[in-house]
């Protein structure tokens, strides 16, 4: 005898039986059909006439059969596209997981546009967490699409976010994310060239890399960041528009090793009422039917005559310039995150040219 526990509502009850069931009424009614067919080919005399008459109602039965299979096999793609759609979903929420919309102080808000239509993920990632550390962001793109772009986007966020909380200093993050990319590539390697391993030049993983972006955002506004081969965000000031740095981005993550200096340079602060807008290259690489390239500059400079600039002003902005740009149909995965300070105190920058990371070279 099945027990239920008492206080469970009868609509929680476990339906165990639901998914035989419906693989059942699935294969019955095409195996339905196609008896009746069947049975009327060999077991009706009027299938065997040649009159005009017989011929006609021979032809409409098999027509009806030939529809209902049709109507069936829709219904059935339609339902499991759904289900495909709502496990996407679950995985969209737990890879790219809705950020807060306060950080500390700071207004979020980020978004993300995937090249393939109909998906939901892509190789794009990132993620802001208040530590105690400040408030530190992520903002990656994983070379190529599909399923393994999204299982190593998985891992290099899974690290970020114990890293983030776990390490006082930005660049000993980085380096957790490089070995946890590093271990993850060798497991796929193993698991997909097993006879090869991991050294194969020609294996798809030994060309894996990603771009990676972190940045550490203190509690007087201080900015410091680690570029691994991305695009610099920009700073939204007042009207003026411009890039955080210049200076020369370290190698992307996966196939140079990192160098032994990660130290976090300053890149000035972020006062009262500025924004930084995150974004991977897909923004910049949009071309048109001409193709012509994607002005990111133009279309923020377009959101902050809008006042007051709020983060999702400039993420609608963006994107609408995006797909009309690109005619509706970008050609790559693009995601945004634009982080506005809300906080009241200011603080000026102590030289003029603050914003400037060090430069380091590019090795």
């Amino acid at each position: 005898m099945i027990r239920i526990k008492a206080g469970v509502p009868r609509s929680r009850r476990p339906r165990t039986h639901s998914r035989p069931r419906r693989r059942a009424l699935a294969l019955a009614l095409p195996t339905a059909w196609g008896a009746a067919a069947v049975g009327y080919r060999f077991g009706c005399p009027l299938a065997e006439q040649n009159a005009l008459g017989a011929r006609i109602v021979t032809s409409a039965v098999f027509f009806a059969v030939g529809t209902g299979l049709i109507l069936h096999v829709r219904r059935t793609l339609l339902r499991e596209l759904r289900q495909a759609r709502k496990v996407a979903g679950a995985a969209q929420s737990v890879l790219l997981r809705p950020l807060p919309p306060r950080l500390a102080g700071l207004h979020v808000a980020a978004a993300q546009l995937s090249a393939d239509r109909g998906a939901s993920i892509g190789g794009d990632l990132y993620e802001a967490v208040a530590t105690e550390h400040g408030v530190r962001v992520v903002m990656g793109d994983v070379r190529g699409h599909g399923l393994a772009a999204i299982a190593t986007a998985a891992a290099v966020l899974g690290s970020f976010r114990e890293a983030a909380h776990d390490e006082p200093e930005l660049g000993r993050v980085l380096g957790r994310l490089d070995r946890a990319l590093a271990r993850h590539l060798r497991e796929r390697a193993r698991t997909e060239h097993p006879s090869s391993g991991a050294q194969d030049p020609e294996s798809p993983v030994a060309e894996e890399f990603v771009t990676l972006l972190l940045l550490e955002i203190a509690g007087d506004g201080e900015v410091r960041a680690i570029n691994c081969g991305h695009p610099w965000p920009y700073v939204l000031s007042g009207m003026r528009v411009e890039p955080l740095s210049s200076a020369d981005p370290f190698p992307p993550l996966g196939p140079f090793p990192l160098p032994a200096d990660l130290t976090a340079p300053s890149c000035g602060h972020l006062l009262a009422d500025e924004s930084l807008v995150l974004y991977t290259d897909g923004a910049e690489d949009a071309r048109d039917a001409r193709g012509r390239f994607f002005s990111l500059p133009e279309a923020l400079a377009k959101a902050v005559r809008d006042r007051p600039v709020s983060p999702q002003a400039v993420l609608r902005t963006v994107f609408t310039a995006l797909l009309h740009h690109t005619n509706g149909r970008p050609t790559d995965d693009i995601a945004l995150l634009v982080l506005h300070n809300e906080r009241t105190h200011r603080r000026a920058p102590a030289h003029p040219q603050a914003r400037n990371c060090l430069e380091r070279p590019l090795l």
